[in-house]
């Protein structure tokens, strides 16, 4: 599919610059290929997100205040 995107002239010449090093003549294959990357990378932070927001609650207010205070005693205690 064709589309038009708009891009710095620094990373057009800098995709061009890797696609002629791949022996491409255009940068059409490295752009897929960084899509491809940048969305697998969005579904996995994704998932993470999911995963930490179940763990919502888990902790208890009590729980949270003296795990903050342990942690304060700790790193003043770091030298």
């Amino acid at each position: 599919m064709r589309t038009t995107v708009e891009m710095k002239p620094e990373h057009r010449s800098a995709l061009l610059a890797m696609a002629a090093r791949r022996g491409q003549k255009g940068f059409s294959a490295v752009l897929e290929e960084a899509i491809g990357v940048y969305l697998g990378g969005e579904n996995e932070r994704q998932q993470r997100l999911r995963g930490f927001q179940a763990l919502k609650g888990s902790v208890t207010p009590n729980e949270a205040d003296e795990m903050r205070k342990s942690t304060i005693d700790l790193r003043e205690s770091w030298r």
